[in-house]
């Protein structure tokens, strides 16, 4: 339900949701496996790929060609684990109506660890073994969700400049049209 909930956020047609919901519950869904690659791409930047894959040959050579021709290369598994916290991550909108410190409160009971707000938007931050915890209370409060998701996020973050961030994006781009990427992590602020 959440997943169906973001790919509305992401504003994803209807057919693509369709579709990977029909794909994940087919007869070929017990043979998909949860794999991540690491690497390093241009200007140092380093990057935690999440995939979900039938054929593990198929998806570490595409990773490895995307990075090759993007300026990068991949890392040995584990390589990169310890720059990146896994962390729970809600976000939802701030209204008039909603009692901010209240809500903080009442999060802090699932988890919570941190509440950041940002052009009206609340991000709330929790270990990720909370995610199901800190979900529940905000749907519990009433909130609607805007996204829900795992994330890996940087530790060390660094900051880079303008013509490298179109660099990188490029790679970024490459490797999330990848069909069996879930999610692309970085470590750029």
């Amino acid at each position: 339900r959440l997943e169906i909930q973001n790919a509305k956020a992401a504003n994803m047609p209807k057919d693509n949701v369709e579709a990977a919901i029909k794909r994940a519950s087919g007869k070929d869904a017990a043979d998909i496996t949860e794999i991540n690659y690491e690497g390093k791409g241009p200007h140092g930047i380093m990057v935690f790929v999440e995939c979900a894959t039938d054929n593990t040959n198929r998806s570490v050579a595409n990773i490895k060609t995307i990075f090759n021709k993007n300026g990068g290369e991949m890392l040995p598994s584990g390589a990169l684990a310890f720059l990146f916290d896994r962390k729970a991550v809600v976000s939802f909108d701030v209204t008039d109506e909603l009692d901010m410190e209240n809500t903080e409160l009442e999060l802090m009971d699932a988890g919570l660890e941190e509440l950041e707000v940002n052009d009206g938007v609340a991000y709330a931050y929790a270990d990720f073994t909370d995610f199901g915890a800190l979900t529940s209370k905000v749907e519990e409060l009433g909130i609607e969700i805007k996204k829900a998701s795992p994330q890996r996020i940087p530790n060390n973050p660094q900051e880079f400049s303008e013509d490298q961030l179109t660099e990188i994006e490029e790679l970024i781009d490459k490797l999330e049209d990848d069909e069996d990427v879930q999610a692309v992590f970085t470590n750029a602020e």
